[in-house]
């Protein structure tokens, strides 16, 4: 059986990077984070090949051009991408991957592995509760917190794109949810049916004897 692509999106804020995190922690036998390539700086405290690949933008041009993502995105003014390759190996191995992207990266995954893809939105409380989050971060001027509050916006209206829509109010509750989604993904119709057809050709060579 093939892996299960995992994506995970949200607006900035919302908790989708500590809920992935936890989800990588206890599922790490049967999960992968899925590193994306990215033209924007290297932040304090990230690391080259763990947290992203970063290029320049020439190079992710060119990866473009040669048509290297399974998908990718413009957010926030800097380019996102995620390695076809890359995908294609950790399926085949059957190992799941995460992906931490936006709706973009999300629609373009499920368009192209659409039997393989789950989708999960999570969503914040309310948008002043989205707000209040982002200021307590204090990493962000003034300006930056109104652009991630305005993309936010945007983002919340594609919620369409998804399978499932978490409320993070709580974050021990919503990594719950979270959690049984993807146990339950792997019991899926679609992806149970090979078990289930060896069965019923099991059962029909009995009464045939």
């Amino acid at each position: 059986m093939t892996g299960l692509l995992v994506v995970i999106s949200s607006p900035s804020g919302a908790g989708k990077t500590t809920l992935c995190q936890r989800l990588l922690k206890d599922c790490q036998d049967t999960l992968t984070f899925s590193v994306s390539y990215t033209t924007r700086k290297m932040r304090a405290g990230e690391r080259e090949g763990v947290d992203y690949h970063f290029v320049d933008e020439p190079g992710f041009q060119q990866m473009i051009d040669r048509e290297e993502f399974a998908e990718w995105a413009e957010v926030h003014g800097k380019r996102y991408g995620t390695s076809i390759k890359a995908v294609d190996e950790a399926l085949s191995g059957g190992k799941d991957v995460l992906f931490d992207i936006d709706y973009q990266g999300g629609r373009q995954l499920r368009a192209k592995f659409e039997a393989d893809a789950l989708l999960v939105f999570i969503l914040p409380p309310s948008l002043d509760e989205l707000e209040r989050r982002l200021r307590r971060r204090a990493t962000d001027e003034e300006d930056v917190i109104a652009r991630r509050l305005q993309k936010a916006h945007e983002e919340i209206e594609h919620y369409g794109l998804y399978d499932y829509l978490i409320v993070n109010d709580d974050l021990d509750r919503a990594y719950d949810e979270l959690r049984s989604i993807y146990r339950a993904a792997h019991l899926e119709r679609v992806r149970m049916a090979t078990a289930a057809e060896a069965l019923v050709r099991e059962a029909q060579r009995k009464q045939t004897r």
